[in-house]
C-alpha cells in the first residue's frame, strides 16, 4: 500500500549520534497525522535513516521487539526472550501503539516495511497469553495507566461493561482480549430477546472457562446446549436457573446427550426441568446433579458411578406418575459413591424409602426426604439401621412422631449435627427437648411450624400453600400451646418460625448464633428467656410488639463479665497477681494503656 508522507522534521545523518536528537516542541505538538513514518527502534523518521541502536550491535537483533504507531496514545512494550530491560522511553510525540502481550520480534532489523508485517504478526499470534503482571514495571497503557492497575479494573467489570471497555482505543482492546482468554468463571444474564448467537460469541472468547453460569429469562432449549458445548470444551462446572417467564424446553434424550459428551463436566445444575419426560444418565466424571421442576418422568436411569451428590425436586402437581422407588433402585446400582441425597417430592412414601436403604450407600452422610407425608416411624427405623453415621437428616413435611425423633437420638448421638423436622404435624415440644438433649453435637435444628395452633390463621400461608400436609396441623396434639426449654452447649442455630402454639421458651444456648421466631404469635413476653451471649440475629416478623420489645431488651442490655479482669492488679515490680477491692476498680481502667475491654457485636433483631 503507498502512503503519502507529510512535510518530515530534519534527522541526522548516518554517523550521527542518535541519542543526541530530541523533538522540538512543535514537532511534538504537531505529530504525525496519518500513517506510520518512524523508526521501530529509536523512533526518528524512516526516510534516509540508517538505525544503529542495536542490543546486539550491527541491525537487526531479536533481543527486543517494537511495537507499531498508530494514532492511539500508548506505550512502548518489549517482550525479550532474555527478558532484558526495554529500552528508554521516547517523546511523548514517539510513544508507540496500544501494548501487545504477544509481539516477539521473529525478524531481522527495523526497515520500513517490516512495521506492517510485525503488526500482522502481533494479531495473529493472539494465542499464548502473558501475564500483565510481568511487564507491570516497564509497561504503560493509553493514558499513562499502569498495566497492573488496569488489568484489576477490567477483571471487575460485568461481561457489559468489558465488552463496553473494548472499544475505548487499541491498548483497552487487547487487555480485554487477554481478560476474555484468561476467563475461567463466568456469569450471565440472557434477556427475553437475546438470540444464541449473541450468547456463543460471548463464550467464544472465553475458550479456557472453567465454571459457567446462566440466568435465562428467555426460553432454553437445545440449541443453547449446543452452543455450550461447542464454545466451552473444558466446562467443569454448569448452572442454568430460570427466570418466572422462561420455559425450559430441553428433552430428556438432549439433557443425557450433553451429559454423555462433556467428559470433563463435573457439576451441572438445571432449574426448570419440566419437558424432561424421562433420561439416562451416564458420565464417568459427574460428581454433583441438581434437577430441579421435575414432573411425570417415565424413566429415570443413572450411571454415573462418581456422583456424590444429588438433589431431585418435583412439582407438586396431584398428577405426578413418577415411579420414585425405580428412582431410588437405579440410583443404588448405578452412583454407589452418592455421599449426600435430597429428594423433594410430595409421593415419598415408605417403599421408597426402603429402596434407598437397600442400596446400601455405604457412604451416605446427608439424607434430606423433604414433604413425603407417608414417611413414618417405621421409615426412620429402616434409616437408622442401614445408615448409622448420617451427618445431616431433613425429614420435613413428614409423618414421623416423637417415637421417630427418639429412635434418631438412640443411633446417631456422636454423629448427628443437623436435624431438620419442619412442617411436622405429629411432633410435640417434648420430643424438641428430648431431641436437644440426647443429640451433644448438634449445631443446627429447624422446627418450624411443628408447634402449631390450629385455631390461629396462618401468617405463612404462601409458604405453605405448597404443602398439604399441613391443613391437620397439629390436630392430634392436645395440647394447644406449648412450652419450650432448651439447654445446650454446642447449637448454633434454631428456627421456630410458624410456631404459633407455642406459649412459653427457655433457650441456654451460649453458642447460639441465629433464632428464627417468625410468626411465634401466642409467645408471651413475659415468658421469654434468651440466655445466648453469642447471639447476633433474631428473626421475629409478625411477632407482637411487646415481644419485640423484650427480644430486643434481653439480647441488647446484657451485663459485661469482666472477672479478673477487673477484680486483679499487680504488684510494681510485676511479680505477684493480687485481688483489688471493689472501691479501687475505677483506677484501674484511668490507664487507658493497661485496660482491657470485651468487645460483643450487637445483635439484630430482623422485624420486617
Amino acid at each position: 500500500m503507498h502512503q503519502y508522507r507529510s512535510r518530515q522534521p530534519h534527522f541526522p545523518a548516518a554517523g550521527e549520534s542518535v541519542a543526541a536528537y530530541t523533538p522540538s516542541l512543535s514537532e511534538q505538538k504537531r505529530g504525525k497525522k496519518r500513517g506510520s513514518y518512524s523508526c521501530g527502534r529509536c523512533g526518528l523518521p524512516k526516510k534516509g535513516h540508517s538505525c544503529h541502536v542495536s542490543s546486539g550491535g550491527g541491525g537487526g537483533g531479536g533481543d527486543t521487539t517494537p511495537t507499531e504507531s498508530t494514532g492511539d496514545v500508548s506505550a512502548e512494550y518489549s517482550l525479550s526472550t532474555n527478558r532484558h530491560p526495554p529500552p528508554p522511553r521516547q517523546p511523548y510525540s514517539q510513544l508507540r501503539r496500544a501494548l501487545s502481550f504477544d509481539d516477539v520480534d521473529n525478524g531481522g532489523g527495523g526497515g520500513g516495511g517490516d512495521g506492517g508485517g510485525r503488526f500482522e504478526q502481533a494479531e495473529s499470534d493472539d494465542d499464548e497469553f502473558v501475564d500483565p503482571m510481568m511487564e507491570m514495571d516497564a509497561d504503560l497503557v493509553s493514558g499513562g495507566l499502569p498495566v497492573s492497575c488496569l488489568w484489576e479494573v477490567l477483571r471487575r467489570l460485568p461481561p457489559a461493561g468489558l465488552l463496553s471497555a473494548a472499544k475505548v482505543c487499541k491498548g483497552w482492546r487487547e487487555m480485554t482480549k487477554k481478560l476474555w482468554k484468561a476467563a475461567e468463571v463466568l456469569k450471565l444474564r440472557v434477556p427475553s430477546r437475546a438470540q444464541v448467537g449473541l450468547v456463543g460469541s460471548m463464550l467464544h472468547k472465553c475458550p479456557g472457562l472453567v465454571n459457567l453460569s446462566l440466568r435465562m429469562e428467555s426460553d432454553l432449549d437445545a440449541t443453547m446446549l449446543a452452543c455450550v458445548a461447542f464454545s466451552c470444551p473444558n466446562l467443569e462446572y454448569m448452572e442454568i436457573s430460570t427466570s418466572d417467564a422462561a420455559v425450559n424446553r430441553i428433552t430428556g434424550d438432549e439433557l443425557g446427550r450433553f451429559i454423555a459428551d462433556r467428559r470433563m463436566l463435573k457439576s451441572l445444575k438445571v432449574e426448570g426441568c419440566s419437558n424432561l419426560g424421562g433420561f439416562v444418565l451416564s458420565s464417568p466424571c459427574l460428581t454433583t446433579l441438581w434437577l430441579s421442576d421435575l414432573c411425570s418422568l417415565s424413566k429415570m436411569v443413572f450411571n454415573c458411578p462418581s456422583l456424590k451428590e444429588i438433589s431431585l425436586e418435583f412439582s407438586r402437581q396431584e398428577n405426578d406418575n413418577t415411579d420414585l422407588i425405580s428412582m431410588a433402585e437405579s440410583l443404588g446400582r448405578g452412583c454407589p459413591r452418592l455421599q449426600n441425597i435430597h429428594i423433594a417430592s410430595i409421593r415419598l412414601s415408605h417403599p421408597v424409602v426402603l429402596a434407598l436403604t437397600a442400596a446400601h450407600l455405604r457412604g451416605l452422610r446427608m439424607l434430606s426426604l423433604v414433604l413425603g407425608s407417608e414417611i413414618t416411624d417405621a421409615s426412620v427405623a429402616a434409616i437408622a439401621e442401614s445408615y448409622p453415621n448420617l451427618e445431616l437428616l431433613d425429614l420435613s413435611g413428614s409423618g414421623i412422631s416423637d417415637n421417630g425423633i427418639g429412635m434418631i437420638c438412640n443411633v446417631f448421638p456422636d454423629t448427628l449435627t443437623r436435624f431438620l423436622v419442619a412442617l411436622c404435624p405429629n411432633i410435640t415440644s417434648s420430643g424438641i427437648q428430648f431431641a436437644t438433649a440426647q443429640l451433644p453435637f448438634l449445631e443446627l435444628m429447624d422446627c418450624g411450624m411443628v408447634i402449631c395452633d390450629p385455631n390461629s390463621s396462618d401468617p405463612t400461608t404462601d409458604e405453605n400453600s405448597d404443602c398439604e400436609v399441613q391443613k391437620t396441623c397439629n390436630a392430634t396434639v392436645s395440647h394447644i400451646y406449648q412450652n419450650l426449654i432448651i439447654k445446650h452447649s454446642r447449637l448454633k442455630k434454631l428456627s421456630l418460625w410458624g410456631c404459633s402454639g407455642l406459649n412459653a421458651l427457655y433457650l441456654n444456648c451460649p453458642e447460639l448464633i441465629d433464632l428464627n421466631l417468625n410468626s411465634c404469635t401466642n409467645l408471651q413476653p413475659e415468658k421469654l428467656s434468651l440466655q445466648c451471649p453469642k447471639l447476633e440475629c433474631v428473626h421475629a416478623t409478625g411477632c407482637k410488639t411487646l415481644l419485640v420489645g423484650t427480644v430486643q431488651t434481653q439480647v441488647n442490655n446484657r451485663t459485661e463479665t469482666f472477672g479478673n479482669v477487673i477484680l486483679s492488679k499487680r504488684f510494681g515490680d510485676g511479680s505477684k497477681r493480687i485481688r483489688v477491692p471493689l472501691f479501687l476498680n475505677a483506677q484501674s481502667y484511668d490507664d487507658d494503656s493497661k485496660r482491657r475491654r470485651v468487645e460483643r457485636r450487637k445483635c439484630n433483631v430482623i422485624v420486617s
